[in-house]
């Protein structure tokens, strides 16, 4: 079985001009960091001209499609019937895009098939970690 779920999504990206242009996105989802999501923009859909990735909890995208949620760099909300709003924030400014719900819905079913919600715990070998952190000290 697969350790890592990746799916492409859709984004708009709200901007000033009226029409919001699709940019590709991908969500991706590793068993190894079982409370992680991470959304990439490729290169030539971001400023930079470089390849852009936010982390976030799973559980902060789950709980944002349905009420605003995130204090943080990353803000997640419901908007309309089908869409989620994403907010990033970062020192250079905000980007915000839609997503459609069900993509998102269907991502995150998947993840929980992976790692069923509550069960992260599982995944992780704290042991290795621990000695890891150790050696680092060193």
């Amino acid at each position: 079985m697969s350790t890592v779920i990746e799916q492409p999504v859709e984004a708009r990206l709200v901007a000033a001009a009226p029409r919001m242009p699709s940019i590709p996105a991908t969500l991706h989802y590793d068993r190894r960091d079982p409370f992680a999501v991470r959304m990439t923009f490729p290169a030539p859909a971001t400023l930079e001209g470089v390849d852009v990735c936010w982390t976030f909890s799973r559980e902060l995208l789950t709980a944002g499609m349905t009420a605003p949620e995130g204090h943080g760099d990353v803000r997640v909300r419901p908007y309309g019937y089908d869409r989620t709003v994403l907010e990033f924030h970062a020192p250079e400014g905000t980007a915000v895009v839609h997503v459609r719900s069900g993509e998102l819905r269907r991502f995150l079913e998947a993840t929980a098939e992976l790692v069923p919600v509550g069960l992260e715990h599982l995944q992780l070998d704290l042991d290795q970690q621990l000695a890891e952190l150790m050696r680092d000290a060193c």
